[in-house]
């Protein structure tokens, strides 16, 4: 089986919480518009932060070109561990092989501190089109005008990524429609404009239990524990593909290797703290603690599979 992995209040500050601590305020910028999976999940961890750094610690959503905006404002931040990035992976190893217009290298303008959690991908659609499982979505899809769309947080983001390899996949044809973040390409599937998306769990899972969205598979190996009723692709029919995305927090290079040491382990107490374990299941997300080195490495090898396949796709950013 061929694996794919996808390495997921505008431009305003929002004080998350109050901390005792020495005067210094940490600024966790989360690039993309509040209420998409990014958002959901780094303000579930903004307590617990706060506990562990002894810091204030502030959410500064800064959307646009699939998060790319907010990754480069936080390579511009003074490196001392104030100013840090919460990333999904293609901001880092897909979004800059896309920007052909900014040389800025995130590969090596920015530093690891830790991976936070992993997580797969739900597709969900508008519940008006004549389909209530996947085989019966990819009939409808290949009838002639039927006029399929899947909504994205932008070019080369997650939900991007998983639209072409379910396009190349199944054999429909798409058009591609571009947002600000997920949580407005989610509301435009709701108010039936886009006839699906390809969700992190975080915000679909919500609005597929009250049912303005219709939960049609999910991207990994296995069922979601939240939602275990909802088959996997390659149960539903469309083996081949799997489709994963992290979360990771960064920092500017430059940043101290003593500060990076200090953030690290202040971000694994808060990231095993149960409270937080229990919202990434609810979520449909999953723990993953890397040791920082390891969490490096990894990217690395991901940012040089992203380039050649970015090439090989010819994309562009819009």
């Amino acid at each position: 089986m061929q694996r794919r992995h996808l390495l997921p209040l505008l431009a305003a500050p929002a004080l998350i919480g109050r901390a005792s601590a020495q005067g210094r305020t940490i600024t966790l910028v989360v690039p993309y518009a509040a209420g998409g999976g990014t958002d959901i999940v780094a303000r579930e961890l903004l307590p617990m932060l706060i506990e562990q750094t002894g810091q204030n610690v502030v959410i500064d959503n800064r959307g646009g070109a699939a998060g790319h905006v907010g990754a480069v404002s936080t390579t511009r931040a003074k490196p001392d561990g104030l100013t840090l990035l919460f990333a999904v992976s293609t901001n880092i190893v897909v979004n800059p092989h896309l920007q052909r217009n900014d040389r800025t290298d995130l590969s090596t303008a920015l530093v690891p501190v830790a991976k936070v959690s992993s997580y797969q991908y739900l597709l969900v659609i508008d519940p008006r089109v004549p389909a209530n499982n996947l085989q019966e979505l990819i009939a409808a899809g290949k009838k002639p005008n039927a006029g399929f769309t899947y909504s994205s947080a932008g070019v080369g983001s997650n939900n991007h990524l998983a639209g072409l390899l379910f396009s190349e996949a199944a054999g429909v044809p798409m058009e591609h429609i571009s947002y600000r973040g997920t949580a407005p390409a989610l509301q435009d599937v709701v108010a039936g404009r886009v006839t699906m998306n390809f969700s992190s769990p975080s915000p679909a899972i919500p609005l597929a239990r009250d049912g303005r969205l219709r939960p049609i598979a999910v991207t990994g190996e296995r069922r979601l524990p939240s939602m275990p009723e909802i088959p996997t692709l390659a149960e539903a029919g469309l083996p081949g593909i799997v489709i994963l995305g992290w979360h990771g927090i960064f920092a500017p290079a430059g940043t101290p290797d003593a500060e990076l040491d200090r953030l690290e382990a202040a971000v694994d107490r808060a990231i095993r703290d149960p409270r937080f374990g229990r919202s990434l299941e609810r979520d449909g997300l999953e723990l993953s603690p890397q040791p920082r080195k390891e969490f490096a490495q990894a990217v690395k090898e991901e940012y040089a599979f992203w380039g050649r396949k970015v090439r090989e796709l010819d994309l562009k950013a819009e």
